[in-house]
């Protein structure tokens, strides 16, 4: 475990937030969460919401953000309040605010207190990256930005900003590529989509998904907060890169339909060609796994085990095995 330090997480109330927060609280550090609500059912669920201190804020107002790492004395920040794909979409300027300007927001604070904030971690997204079909094979870090949404754009701009604060500021920043991250209690986001082919058929739902064929990147969530975690105090000379791919196990949506069905086998999933994929799943992660230690702990089938039974459990409904 490493020394206890207070660390300060942005978007701290929402899906991943509450998980990195519960993660960060397990490794032994003291964790604020800056947020634009202070109450979240994602913390009360996990059991940690009385164990943190919560800030009301918002990200895109430099004083309330200074203010909360001057008062908490916090060391280390993790940055993930934003504006997921769906919601910068039908809201754009509202998405460059946060998702842009929310970032400049951080790194400024992080140069500001340079002689107390050891670590910005940062949450990019595999959204920087073109649609399906436009690489060969499994992409890399190397391979170029091409992001198809406005979101993706927002955060192939944040990776650029960040290094040049890194360069011109000497700004230590690590920022991670999520893919499609699911697990209990995630409330908002494009994945909500996909994930019904695990939430219908728990509740003994029918469900229509797709598109058929395509590979998907499927991390469960408690695996995208411990990559967020190991992010934050990797040491300054493990670091090879400063954006790092940080997946879970591919698997098109005809694969995962057999392993929900596997698990329940009165499961009702039907896969169609409809349906569109914004961006490649098909990522290698090796360099977060060799730089930053990450490992993660969810297969397919432990992953949405976990999941069912946690939503069958909520129901009344007897767990799968």
């Amino acid at each position: 475990m490493t020394t206890n330090e207070t660390v300060l997480v942005t978007g701290g109330t929402g899906f991943i937030g509450a998980y990195t927060a519960a993660d960060l609280l397990e490794d032994g550090h003291d964790i604020v969460l800056f947020d634009r609500r202070t109450e979240s059912p994602v913390l009360d669920a996990l059991g940690i919401a009385d164990d943190i201190r919560t800030i009301r804020g918002d990200v895109t107002d430099p004083p309330a953000v200074f203010r909360a790492i001057r008062e908490t004395g916090a060391s280390r920040l993790v940055h993930l309040a934003a504006l997921l794909t769906d919601r910068t979409r039908a809201n754009p300027r509202a998405g460059m605010d946060v998702n842009v300007a929310g970032t400049n927001t951080l790194l400024e604070a992080a140069r500001t207190f340079d002689d107390r904030i050891e670590r910005l971690v940062w949450a990019s997204s595999s959204a920087v990256y073109a649609p399906p079909g436009s690489y060969d094979g499994q992409v890399t870090e190397a391979d170029l930005l091409r992001p198809a949404t406005l979101y993706g754009a927002a955060k192939a701009y944040n990776e650029r900003q960040a290094e040049v604060y890194r360069e011109e500021y000497g700004v230590s920043h690590v920022g991670l590529r999520p893919t499609l991250v699911y697990g209990p209690y995630r409330e908002s986001g494009s994945a909500t989509t996909y994930v019904s082919a695990i939430e219908k058929p728990a509740l003994g739902e029918p469900v229509e998904i797709g598109p058929g064929g395509t590979v998907l990147d499927w991390q469960h969530v408690a695996d995208a907060a411990s990559a967020f975690r190991k992010a934050a105090f990797a040491p300054e000379e493990a670091l090879g890169r400063r954006a790092y791919n940080v997946c879970g196990t591919q698997a098109t949506f005809e694969e995962l339909a057999a392993v929900v069905r596997e698990l329940l086998p009165e499961a009702d999933i039907t896969v169609t060609d409809e349906g569109e994929i914004p961006w490649t799943h098909t990522m290698d992660d090796s360099a977060a796994r060799a730089d930053l230690g990450y490992e993660p702990t969810y297969d397919l089938r432990s992953g949405v085990r976990s999941y069912v039974n946690v939503l069958r459990q909520e129901a009344g409904l007897r767990p799968v095995e």
